[in-house]
């Protein structure tokens, strides 16, 4: 008895080991590439009270889609899919601009106004996903159209910018150094690991994810795990979305957030998270967030020609999968076998 549950742990182990290999494997590679390429492409530097260096700006640009991957891990593990993060942000930087224009509200408030207003638009999503029965690609879809246009009323169909130090501290601020952008994706992430994995709610994600009839019989109120996982998508969207328009000091309602929704799938998919619903795990969707964000960073100082930037990102997308894929590698062993064999 003692040595099956011992077999069992082994093997446990040993398929969380190797659901790191691959992901870590293409980033290592990347960033391989890029040392071969310029040798100084890892060094980091202190000036003026702040780390510079290509880590650190892979790090900070890659902070509102960390913040999109968080959320969306989640409402994947529910079985669903949000793809309104972009709209939100959109909706959250103009709120936030026009009330740093329009009013004298405090920064307190207009911060929780912000955040306030992806919540709402992720309680929105959960209540026609888990109470409504539509399905999540519809439901979202219908923020994703009007939320954006949502933004652009807000904002008169134009740029609102701002001039606020207090609020700009979000996107261009430093805290020892390191940018604030970065230790909010780390606040986030510490918080939701914690609750996902020291508490009994990821489970009920999870066993919603893989049965929700089956978790209702459990005795899960399923609805409200979904419910709960797009408000979290939500305030997710909300925090990336205020992050990017205290960067630029300005709301775009057009093209703040623009196809992020995608990167952030795109991340979680990196991760190894099954699309169906169930397995999941964040930090390996934020490693999916680096090798996007490093791939990016590569291309651009390459040199490469900015029209293959999109067809170069998905063939290197394309090639991980693969390589994730335990179907794939030993139909490649199978071939190197023969080959060897002939």
């Amino acid at each position: 008895m003692i040595n099956t549950e011992i077999s069992h742990s082994f093997k446990e182990r040993l398929l969380i080991t190797s659901r790191y290999t691959w992901p870590i494997a293409a980033l290592v590679l990347l960033l391989v590439f890029n040392v071969l390429m310029d040798a100084s492409f890892l060094n980091i530097h202190f000036d003026h009270g702040r780390f510079y260096g290509n880590p650190i700006d892979i790090l900070h640009r890659s902070a509102p889609v960390a913040l999109l991957a968080i959320g969306m891990t989640v409402v994947i593990a529910t079985g669903g899919i949000d793809l309104s993060v972009g709209a939100v942000m959109a909706i959250a930087g103009a709120v936030c601009a026009n009330l740093l224009v329009a009013t004298d509200a405090s920064l307190f408030t207009v911060l929780a106004i912000g955040i306030a207003s992806g919540v709402l638009c992720g309680l929105i999503n959960g209540g026609l996903v888990s109470y409504m029965g539509i399905q999540p690609i519809i439901a979202t879809l219908l923020l994703m159209v009007t939320g954006r246009g949502i933004a652009q009323l807000l904002n008169d169909g134009q740029i609102v910018t701002f001039q606020h130090a207090g609020f700009s501290f979000l996107g261009s601020g430093t805290l020892l150094g390191i940018p604030v952008s970065i230790w909010l994706v780390l606040a986030v992430f510490s918080i939701s690991q914690l609750l996902l994995r020291r508490t009994a709610l990821g489970l009920f994600v999870e066993a919603v994810g893989c049965n929700a009839s089956a978790s209702r019989y459990l005795g899960i109120n399923d609805r409200t795990v979904k419910l709960m996982a797009y408000m979290l998508t939500g305030f997710c969207a909300a925090l990336a979305g205020m992050i990017s328009a205290a960067d630029i000091q300005g709301s775009d309602a057009n093209n703040v957030g623009l196809w992020l929704e995608l990167d952030a799938i795109l991340a979680v998919v990196l991760g190894g998270a099954a699309l169906s619903g169930g397995r999941f795990s964040i930090p390996l969707s934020l490693l999916g967030v680096l090798i996007i964000q490093t791939l990016n960073t590569t291309i651009m100082v390459s040199g490469m020609p900015s029209k293959l930037n999109l067809l170069i990102k998905a063939i290197a997308v394309v090639l991980v999968l693969l390589l994730q894929s335990d179907t794939f590698r030993k139909q490649i062993s199978g071939l190197a076998g023969r080959w060897r064999h002939s």
